[in-house]
């Protein structure tokens, strides 16, 4: 459609005009949701303003999308979700943008306000429903104040008010299509804000840099809140001689060529530290909730521009909430060049073992043998995988068990994405259809498990629609995986659900992509190179149930025997030491 020319200063407007006219100064370009009649009139007008409209075939994946266009972006995630189901889908996908601190705002509709509380269509208290995994979420039922509104769920949706997170605003039908005088439009509330930064506190800067030169073993953990501050970050590692351990939340900040990237040693790292420093992280599962076993001999250091990740679970020696980047810098000029002869030793120790370690599981990726079934091992996927033309590429894994293969074979130097804290499985195809369409010309890949692809595997026909040329890589080992503990023996790996070895590649044809299966290990390199050159495809890869993944045998996930902890009882923590 083509883009309205009409008079930027008319007498009035509607609200749904107003609304879309504060998206697009807000600089959003694209946008993603599912059609249907309450939420038309800003549709509609999207369209005349030139933003695209990513229509989904299910509103999760809608949220999915935004989610994954604001982490690759940095900008506000947009989705549109008509009233009744059409906004009760995406709570799945909203709580995890929650977990995850991810902004983003989901407008809705609703039924028209004379129709309140005479059993409308579609009619249900969505605000009520999305309140707890939202930071705000409010019917907006005054047309003149929408600007207003608008503006304010901006401001939560970035962490104004709290920490960071998704808003839903809904607008009752009959509002969209009230008129608003121009005389109460603002240009205040149409303005992008620009990004508030606190500098951090002299006193505070100058305590911690105390801290890091009485350390010997110093390891800086990274977070979503450290995405901004990345060369802050390699230049504080610099200074400081401190050992980095990333999680998926920040990783990719710090090339894996940095010297002080020992990732291959985590539980050692964790064990030995005497100084933690976390940079916009919480401390929860992934790093044993800061227990006293997970880190024995450690004190902490937090940095935040989010008070949430300052006080969760531990508290540091010095806490400071300011801008991640500002107080990295600061750190560095109080640390570099202070003559400490002794600093990063313990450092290059952990970095020679982590190469070590690391080359040594990269190299066994194309030799892993079948299992007892004679179906290939998933490590020939990321075998399969080094071997493309990856430049720029972002790389999704998406799966329950199958996550542990993808995090440790998943090319280093590529942009990574996964289903996060809240453990959503089906977000890779959507997240790889947002990395598509965000960064054109960059390869965007998922690699996904049978059971996680079935979730959202109708979108390859949103990828084929608009364009996204996504590569999706199915391990069909035709199960659900699920990892349990026997309080009687050990951690251990058992086989859920049986899927009945569906064909996927037929699936990727049947919805207008490319589509291969691969039976045999020699066919894999060559069926992702074809898949690359003719995407949006389905790579069906047939795998082995006997395979069993990096995490089994230590339990809860990929932190081992640390996730399960609680982390202040001390009979529950001797009972499951390893």
């Amino acid at each position: 459609m083509a883009q309205d020319t009409s008079d930027s200063t008319p007498a009035s407007r509607t609200a749904a005009e107003l609304i879309a006219r504060f998206l697009h100064e807000r600089g959003v370009r694209r946008v993603f949701g599912l059609q249907g009649g309450h939420i038309q009139p800003i549709w509609d007008r999207l369209a005349r303003l030139g933003v695209q409209i990513v229509d989904v075939r299910d509103e999760a994946a809608a949220v999915h999308m935004a989610h994954a266009h604001s982490e690759i972006t940095g900008e506000m995630g947009i989705a549109l979700a008509t009233a009744g189901p059409g906004v009760t889908n995406t709570v799945t996908a909203v709580a995890n943008a929650s977990v995850s601190r991810i902004p983003l705002i989901l407008i809705g509709g609703c039924p028209p306000r004379a129709q309140a509380n005479k059993h409308p269509l579609q009619d249900i208290p969505h605000t009520e429903i999305l309140r707890p995994v939202t930071r705000q979420s409010r019917t907006l039922r005054v047309a003149d104040e929408m600007l207003r509104e608008f503006d304010e769920g901006w401001a939560r949706a970035t962490g104004d008010a709290s920490e960071p997170g998704p808003v839903y605003l809904e607008i009752p039908t009959d509002v969209l299509r009230e008129t608003v005088p121009a005389a109460v439009v603002l240009d205040e509330h149409l303005r992008l804000p620009p990004r508030r930064r606190s500098l951090p506190h002299p006193d505070d800067v100058a305590a911690v840099a105390e801290l890091v030169r009485g350390a010997s073993k110093p390891v800086v953990i990274t977070g979503r809140g450290a995405r901004r501050a990345q060369e802050e970050l390699v230049r504080f590692l610099d200074a400081s001689g401190a050992a980095y351990l990333d999680t998926q939340e920040g990783r990719g900040l710090v090339p894996e060529s940095h010297p002080a990237v020992v990732g291959a040693l985590r539980s050692r790292v964790m064990r030995d530290a005497d100084l933690v420093i976390t940079v916009g992280r919480q401390l929860d599962y992934q790093l044993g909730f800061g227990s006293p076993v997970a880190f024995p001999s450690a004190r902490f250091v937090r940095i935040s521009d989010s008070a949430s990740e300052l006080y969760d679970n531990r508290r540091g020696e010095v806490e400071v909430l300011a801008d991640v980047g500002a107080t990295l810098g600061a750190l560095a000029e109080q640390v570099s060049g202070d003559g400490d002869e002794d600093r990063g030793h313990w450092r290059d120790e952990l970095r020679a073992a982590h190469l070590e370690r690391f080359s040594g599981y990269r190299d066994k990726l194309a030799s892993a043998e079948a299992g007892s079934d004679g179906k290939m091992h998933p490590n020939r996927i990321f075998a399969a995988l080094q071997a493309q033309d990856l430049d720029g590429a972002t790389v999704v894994a998406d799966g329950g068990d199958f996550l542990s293969f993808a995090r440790l074979g998943v090319p280093s130097h590529v942009r990574y994405l996964d289903a996060g804290a809240f453990g959503c499985l089906g977000v890779g195809v959507p997240f790889a259809i947002a990395a598509a369409l965000a960064r054109p010309g960059k390869p965007a890949v998922a690699v996904t498990g049978d059971g996680a692809f079935g979730i959202n595997a109708m979108e390859v026909n949103t990828a084929v629609r608009h364009g996204a040329p996504i590569v999706v890589i199915v391990s069909n080992n035709s199960a659900w995986n699920i990892e349990r503990f026997d309080q009687d023996e050990n951690y251990g790996l058992v086989v859920g659900t049986e899927l009945e070895g569906n064909d996927y590649a037929a699936l990727g044809r049947a919805l207008g992509a490319h589509g291969e299966r691969v039976t045999d290990p020699a066919e894999l390199e060559g069926a992702l190179k074809r898949a690359f050159e003719n995407a949006p495809a389905v790579v069906d890869v047939v795998t082995s149930q006997d395979a069993p993944s990096p995490d089994a045998g230590k339990g809860l996930g990929w932190v081992g025997e640390y996730q399960a902890l609680t982390p202040w009882n001390d009979a529950e923590i001797e009972r499951r030491k390893v």
